[in-house]
Protein backbone atom coordinates (compact mmCIF):
# COMPACT_ATOMS: atom_id res chain seq x y z
CA UNK A 1 0.00 0.00 0.00
CA UNK A 2 1.04 3.58 -0.67
CA UNK A 3 0.10 7.04 0.55
CA UNK A 4 0.65 10.70 -0.30
CA UNK A 5 2.40 13.15 2.01
CA UNK A 6 1.52 16.47 0.39
CA UNK A 7 -1.20 18.06 -1.71
CA UNK A 8 -0.68 17.88 -5.49
CA UNK A 9 -2.69 19.35 -8.32
CA UNK A 10 -3.06 18.88 -12.07
CA UNK A 11 -5.36 20.54 -14.63
CA UNK A 12 -6.75 18.63 -17.60
CA UNK A 13 -8.73 20.30 -20.37
CA UNK A 14 -11.18 18.26 -22.47
CA UNK A 15 -13.38 20.04 -25.07
CA UNK A 16 -13.17 23.37 -23.21
CA UNK A 17 -14.12 21.73 -19.87
CA UNK A 18 -11.50 22.08 -17.15
CA UNK A 19 -10.88 19.24 -14.68
CA UNK A 20 -8.66 20.48 -11.83
CA UNK A 21 -7.62 17.47 -9.74
CA UNK A 22 -6.30 17.81 -6.18
CA UNK A 23 -4.71 14.81 -4.49
CA UNK A 24 -4.44 15.24 -0.73
CA UNK A 25 -3.72 13.21 2.39
CA UNK A 26 -7.05 12.06 3.85
CA UNK A 27 -6.45 14.08 7.05
CA UNK A 28 -6.77 17.33 5.10
CA UNK A 29 -9.63 16.24 2.78
CA UNK A 30 -12.43 18.21 4.48
CA UNK A 31 -10.48 21.47 4.80
CA UNK A 32 -9.18 21.17 1.22
CA UNK A 33 -12.74 20.65 -0.11
CA UNK A 34 -14.00 23.69 1.81
CA UNK A 35 -11.13 25.87 0.51
CA UNK A 36 -11.71 24.72 -3.07
CA UNK A 37 -15.41 25.57 -2.87
CA UNK A 38 -14.46 29.08 -1.68
CA UNK A 39 -11.74 29.51 -4.35
CA UNK A 40 -13.89 28.19 -7.23
CA UNK A 41 -17.42 29.57 -6.68
CA UNK A 42 -18.27 29.29 -10.40
CA UNK A 43 -17.21 25.63 -10.73
CA UNK A 44 -20.00 23.26 -11.73
CA UNK A 45 -18.96 20.10 -9.81
CA UNK A 46 -16.69 19.04 -6.93
CA UNK A 47 -16.28 15.31 -7.50
CA UNK A 48 -14.45 13.41 -4.76
CA UNK A 49 -13.20 9.99 -3.72
CA UNK A 50 -11.17 8.79 -0.75
CA UNK A 51 -9.71 5.70 0.90
CA UNK A 52 -8.35 5.50 4.43
CA UNK A 53 -7.49 2.96 7.11
CA UNK A 54 -9.68 3.04 10.20
CA UNK A 55 -8.58 2.10 13.72
CA UNK A 56 -9.19 -1.61 12.94
CA UNK A 57 -6.87 -1.52 9.90
CA UNK A 58 -9.87 -1.78 7.53
CA UNK A 59 -10.00 0.26 4.33
CA UNK A 60 -12.92 2.71 4.26
CA UNK A 61 -13.87 4.06 0.83
CA UNK A 62 -16.30 6.68 -0.46
CA UNK A 63 -16.97 8.58 -3.67
CA UNK A 64 -19.31 11.38 -4.75
CA UNK A 65 -20.49 12.32 -8.25
CA UNK A 66 -21.65 15.76 -7.01
CA UNK A 67 -24.32 16.19 -9.68
CA UNK A 68 -22.56 14.45 -12.56
CA UNK A 69 -24.47 11.48 -14.06
CA UNK A 70 -24.40 8.54 -11.64
CA UNK A 71 -21.25 6.42 -11.86
CA UNK A 72 -19.42 8.66 -14.34
CA UNK A 73 -17.07 10.54 -12.03
CA UNK A 74 -16.78 9.59 -8.34
CA UNK A 75 -16.65 5.83 -8.86
CA UNK A 76 -14.05 5.97 -11.69
CA UNK A 77 -11.92 8.30 -9.52
CA UNK A 78 -12.14 5.85 -6.62
CA UNK A 79 -11.20 2.98 -8.93
CA UNK A 80 -8.00 4.82 -9.90
CA UNK A 81 -7.09 5.21 -6.20
CA UNK A 82 -7.77 1.48 -5.74
CA UNK A 83 -5.73 0.56 -8.81
CA UNK A 84 -2.78 2.62 -7.54
CA UNK A 85 -3.17 0.94 -4.11
CA UNK A 86 -3.38 4.34 -2.37
CA UNK A 87 -4.67 4.64 1.19
CA UNK A 88 -5.13 7.59 3.53
CA UNK A 89 -5.61 9.65 0.38
CA UNK A 90 -8.39 11.70 -1.17
CA UNK A 91 -8.90 13.22 -4.59
CA UNK A 92 -11.13 16.20 -5.40
CA UNK A 93 -11.77 17.18 -9.01
CA UNK A 94 -13.11 20.69 -9.62
CA UNK A 95 -14.94 20.84 -12.96
CA UNK A 96 -15.70 23.90 -15.01
CA UNK A 97 -18.18 23.06 -17.78
CA UNK A 98 -16.93 24.16 -21.20
CA UNK A 99 -20.23 24.06 -23.10
CA UNK A 100 -19.77 20.70 -24.84
CA UNK A 101 -21.34 17.58 -23.33
CA UNK A 102 -18.83 14.75 -23.06
CA UNK A 103 -21.26 11.83 -22.69
CA UNK A 104 -20.88 9.11 -20.07
CA UNK A 105 -17.80 7.54 -21.66
CA UNK A 106 -16.15 10.92 -22.06
CA UNK A 107 -16.81 11.83 -18.43
CA UNK A 108 -15.44 8.51 -17.15
CA UNK A 109 -12.31 8.99 -19.28
CA UNK A 110 -11.82 12.64 -18.27
CA UNK A 111 -12.18 12.00 -14.53
CA UNK A 112 -10.02 8.85 -14.61
CA UNK A 113 -7.34 10.62 -16.64
CA UNK A 114 -7.28 13.65 -14.34
CA UNK A 115 -6.82 11.41 -11.26
CA UNK A 116 -4.06 9.39 -12.97
CA UNK A 117 -2.28 12.58 -14.02
CA UNK A 118 -2.38 14.15 -10.54
CA UNK A 119 -1.07 10.87 -9.05
CA UNK A 120 1.85 11.02 -11.51
CA UNK A 121 2.64 14.53 -10.18
CA UNK A 122 2.43 13.51 -6.51
CA UNK A 123 5.13 12.27 -4.17
CA UNK A 124 3.97 8.74 -3.31
CA UNK A 125 5.51 6.78 -0.45
CA UNK A 126 5.25 3.20 0.77
CA UNK A 127 2.86 2.85 3.73
CA UNK A 128 4.26 1.63 7.02
CA UNK A 129 2.09 0.92 10.02
CA UNK A 130 2.98 3.27 12.85
CA UNK A 131 1.98 3.33 16.50
CA UNK A 132 1.91 6.15 19.01
CA UNK A 133 4.08 5.84 22.10
CA UNK A 134 4.78 8.05 25.08
CA UNK A 135 8.23 7.85 26.62
CA UNK A 136 9.75 9.42 29.70
CA UNK A 137 13.42 10.34 29.91
CA UNK A 138 15.86 12.40 31.93
CA UNK A 139 16.77 15.83 30.65
CA UNK A 140 20.41 14.75 30.32
CA UNK A 141 19.41 11.98 27.83
CA UNK A 142 17.48 14.20 25.39
CA UNK A 143 20.29 14.53 22.83
CA UNK A 144 20.86 10.75 22.75
CA UNK A 145 17.14 9.92 22.37
CA UNK A 146 16.56 12.60 19.73
CA UNK A 147 19.58 11.32 17.80
CA UNK A 148 18.21 7.74 17.90
CA UNK A 149 14.78 9.00 16.82
CA UNK A 150 16.43 10.65 13.81
CA UNK A 151 18.39 7.46 12.96
CA UNK A 152 15.24 5.30 13.15
CA UNK A 153 13.06 7.83 11.27
CA UNK A 154 10.78 8.33 14.26
CA UNK A 155 8.56 11.43 14.38
CA UNK A 156 8.55 13.32 17.66
CA UNK A 157 5.02 14.69 17.84
CA UNK A 158 5.10 16.43 21.19
CA UNK A 159 7.59 17.30 23.93
CA UNK A 160 6.81 18.38 27.48
CA UNK A 161 9.25 19.23 30.22
CA UNK A 162 8.30 19.16 33.88
CA UNK A 163 10.16 17.08 36.46
CA UNK A 164 10.84 14.58 33.68
CA UNK A 165 10.88 14.98 29.91
CA UNK A 166 7.87 13.37 28.20
CA UNK A 167 7.89 12.71 24.45
CA UNK A 168 5.01 11.51 22.30
CA UNK A 169 6.42 9.72 19.28
CA UNK A 170 5.17 7.87 16.20
CA UNK A 171 7.13 4.66 15.57
CA UNK A 172 7.18 2.28 12.61
CA UNK A 173 5.92 -1.05 14.02
CA UNK A 174 8.78 -2.94 12.36
CA UNK A 175 11.43 -0.69 13.95
CA UNK A 176 9.79 -0.42 17.38
CA UNK A 177 11.60 -3.28 19.15
CA UNK A 178 14.99 -2.36 17.74
CA UNK A 179 14.55 1.28 18.81
CA UNK A 180 13.41 0.32 22.32
CA UNK A 181 16.39 -2.03 22.70
CA UNK A 182 18.75 0.80 21.72
CA UNK A 183 17.29 3.33 24.20
CA UNK A 184 16.03 0.99 26.94
CA UNK A 185 18.57 2.13 29.55
CA UNK A 186 17.47 5.79 29.36
CA UNK A 187 13.70 5.76 28.73
CA UNK A 188 10.59 4.52 30.42
CA UNK A 189 7.35 3.76 28.55
CA UNK A 190 4.36 5.74 29.80
CA UNK A 191 0.88 4.21 29.55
Amino acid sequence: MKYVKDISTYTLEVKQSKFIAWLTPYDSYTTTLEKLKEQHPKARHFVSAYRYLNEYEQIVEHSSDDGEPKGTSGRPSLMVLQGQNLINAAVIIVRYFGGTKLGTGGLVRAYSDSVNLVINEAKIEEYKKEILMTIELEYSDIRFVEYECKIFGINILEKSFDKKSIYKIKVDVEKRDEFLKKVQRVIKLVQ
